[in-house]
């Protein structure tokens, strides 16, 4: 990252892909792609959604029936526009967003009177963000930035349509509630559009911090959006702890209460994300990001679908091998045993061979005499 500059909130139009704003200059991304920033288990719920039953036949009828038209014209009727005469720090914030993510076009943003915190990316032919006053004065500046960043990666993953879907779906479920097996089918894509709604959101909290590139800000957005603007009252470092201690605490039936708790949420907990948040701002993959190493939008079409499949794979067995979680332990743990027992069953039919040993031939062990072989690990 780099070093402050004291500069002001201004592009010096210098090549080295650096942007000034206040106190520091953030990093900017020419042609990144959403995957650089988006989770893995935002990819799977998504590749599972889309094989959901009836999903593809609900998503073509609601993208030709949803009235977007007057949704556009309810904001624009009822918000308030940021502009550079209307919240022109906000504005700017959105306009460095855009810029550091090089997303191409500028969504219209709105800021709209509700004393709830809260932000969206909506719309489908082209993403509307909005921002509650709630949320504006919650949060600092830094906190916003992350904040509109959030939502910028919100649109440049593509995840506003879907998003728009879910919101009149759960409209919708309460109106055909008395409809048993109606209310069920919609049910059960709400269900499974808000699994990935859960999941998308890790992705834009990623895409906020490549924007705002203040993990302690992002962070403390988080601990505001649990416990209001207590700032003198609250310490990053102990709400971190909470997380440690949610996924840690309890028995089998505690974690099933997690699953419960969350199954009605379209957002992760607090201290979940948080968690999750500094994960990746502390690690190698984002810190090859900062330094330009990224995927970009122009190899999207040539990326396999497999590679994501693969990566999403190993990113739950590796969530699921060093979760404290006592659900997640018992699966390693039976996973572990079901692989002893494989081999217990192989070293039965072969004699007991069934992993190379020291003196071992090259005809026994694929890597040669003394050399593992492929299973070996």
């Amino acid at each position: 990252m780099s070093e402050s500059d004291g500069g002001k909130s201004e592009f010096d139009g210098r090549s080295e892909g650096t942007e000034r704003v206040p106190g520091r200059r953030r990093t900017r991304f020419p042609g990144i792609s959403s995957r650089a920033y988006e989770h893995p288990a935002d990819r799977s719920a998504l590749v599972a959604l889309r094989r959901l039953s009836g999903f593809d036949t609900v998503f073509k009828a609601l993208s030709g029936l949803l009235p977007e038209r007057s949704l556009r014209l309810l904001f624009l009727s009822d918000s308030v526009r940021v502009s550079d005469q209307q919240f022109p720090h906000l504005h700017e914030m959105l306009r460095d967003a855009c810029h550091i993510l090089d997303l191409e076009r500028v969504p219209p943003m709105y800021v709209n009177q509700d004393p709830q915190p809260n932000a969206m990316c909506i719309g489908l032919d082209e993403p509307i963000i909005v921002v509650t006053t709630g949320l504006v004065e919650l949060l600092d500046e830094e906190e916003m930035r992350a904040v509109i960043g959030h939502e910028t990666g919100h649109a440049l993953s593509g995840h506003a349509v879907y998003r728009t879907i879910l919101l009149f779906l759960t409209s919708l479920a309460t109106r055909v509630a008395w409809i048993p097996l109606g209310n069920m089918a919609v049910l059960a894509i709400v269900t499974a559009l808000r699994e990935w709604f859960r999941k998308s959101e890790l992705s834009a909290d990623r895409a906020g911090l490549l924007a705002g590139q203040d993990l302690q800000a992002s962070m403390r957005g988080l601990m505001k959006l649990a416990g209001g603007n207590h700032l003198h009252e609250m310490n990053v470092d102990a709400f971190l702890e909470q997380a440690d201690e949610y996924e840690a605490a309890g028995d089998l039936r505690d974690s099933v209460l997690k699953i419960l708790n969350v199954l009605p949420r379209t957002h992760p907990f607090a201290t979940v994300r948080a968690a999750e948040l500094r994960k990746w701002g502390t690690s190698r993959e984002f810190q090859r990001i900062m330094e330009g190493h990224y995927p970009r939008r122009d190899e999207d079409k040539e990326t396999p679908v497999g590679e994501s499949f693969r990566q999403s794979a190993a990113a739950y067995a590796s969530d699921v091998r060093s979760s404290k979680d006592p659900l997640m332990k018992l699966v390693s743990d039976l996973a572990g045993g079901a692989g002893d027992l494989g081999g217990k069953v192989r070293d039965r039919f072969t004699g007991g061979r069934g992993r190379p040993g020291p003196d071992d031939g090259p005809e026994d062990a694929p890597g040669g005499r003394g050399e593992p072989g492929p299973e070996a690990g």
